[in-house]
């Protein structure tokens, strides 16, 4: 499994609307993803409401899978209503997953 990870920073008293508009978008493409992302098995979305940064982080199986939805989410901007930017974007192999 292969994570990729996404910062972003935003205004920490928009996290309401910018939370609305990330669900938004990720719930109307979940169904019938945009080319790239079709491979995409899970994304978190995790916000900081007191400094305004968030992370989303996709889960892939292959490699290669990270590397087309890399290309995908490059290309693709935040919500205009989320109202901040991504700041960085990291891979990592997924060495242990576990649920309870």
């Amino acid at each position: 499994m292969h994570a990729r990870i996404a910062t972003f920073q935003g205004d920490p008293a928009n996290a309401d609307r910018a939370i609305e508009a990330v669900r938004g978008q990720i719930e109307s493409q979940w169904d019938s993803p945009p080319e790239g992302l079709e491979n995409v098995k899970e994304t978190w979305v995790l916000v900081n409401r007191e400094t305004g940064q968030g992370l989303g982080l996709t889960l892939y199986e292959t490699e290669e899978h990270l590397r087309r939805g890399d290309e995908a989410l490059n290309a693709m901007s935040p919500p205009d209503e989320a109202g901040g930017e991504r700041t960085n974007v990291s891979f990592y192999e997924v060495a242990l997953r576990k649920q309870r």
